[in-house]
């Protein structure tokens, strides 16, 4: 098992990162990079193909977004944490791909309900299996397109994805009154953000610091006009 060797390296980013979770979240991430490498080999489902650069330009890339994502939905939504299943908050990772980092934020907060969408039925159909073999029972893989899915999500986010300004144009129907976009990116993007529609605003921008990744990353927090 190529993947087990880097539990320490996965365990040392948690603690960089300021990341608590369960031994089973630890051995649900190693499970989901061993499904990524195996599937990648068959499907192509990422151009990063060693499992060592997966777990830091992938799992470690998407970690950097947890301790963010919920300081938001604390700040929005107080009782997301504690509520029942039927009105758990629900998030979409819009051109998910491998699951990235839709999948990431599914094992690290049970408490939502992830939906990963992609308009290629491979990865889709990946996401099912993760879900499956991870007994993950609140994510799923949608095969479909972005506009065609209803108003269900608190928070739509994307990783490398689109440009900012087709990101919340192609997605806006999907959000709820009162959501929030998140949108990864590498360097600070001034044009994009210039770019976004008068009906959106980006309220907030945090850098991000990935472990054992000399890159610039950030998250960039968009909501609609009011």
């Amino acid at each position: 098992d190529a993947v087990r060797p880097l539990e320490p390296a996965l365990r040392q980013g948690l603690l960089v990162l300021g990341l608590s979770l369960s031994d089973e979240q630890v051995g649900q991430l190693l499970d989901y990079l061993a499904l990524i490498e195996k599937w990648t080999r068959v499907y192509n489902l990422t151009a990063v193909r060693e499992p060592a650069a997966m777990l830091t330009h992938h799992v470690l890339d998407s970690l950097a977004v947890v301790q963010p994502l919920r300081a938001q939905l604390d700040r929005q939504h107080p009782d997301w944490r504690t509520a029942p299943a039927a009105h758990a908050l629900r998030m979409l990772d819009v051109g998910s791909g491998a699951g990235l980092p839709g999948v990431v934020v599914a094992i690290c907060c049970p408490e939502l309900r992830v939906d990963c969408v992609d308009t290629v039925a491979k990865k889709a159909a990946f996401i099912q299996q993760v879900a499956a073999s991870l007994r993950l029972e609140r994510l799923r893989g949608l095969h479909a397109r972005v506009e065609s899915l209803p108003a269900h999500y608190v928070i739509i986010a994307s990783r490398a994805f689109a440009s900012l300004k087709d990101f919340v144009t192609w997605s806006q129907g999907a959000l709820l009154d009162g959501g929030i976009w998140m949108a990864m990116k590498g360097l600070y993007p001034n044009d994009e953000v210039t770019a976004v529609p008068a009906v959106t605003e980006v309220f907030h921008v945090e850098r991000l610091s990935v472990p054992g990744l000399d890159a610039a990353r950030c998250l960039v927090w968009l909501r609609r006009r009011t």
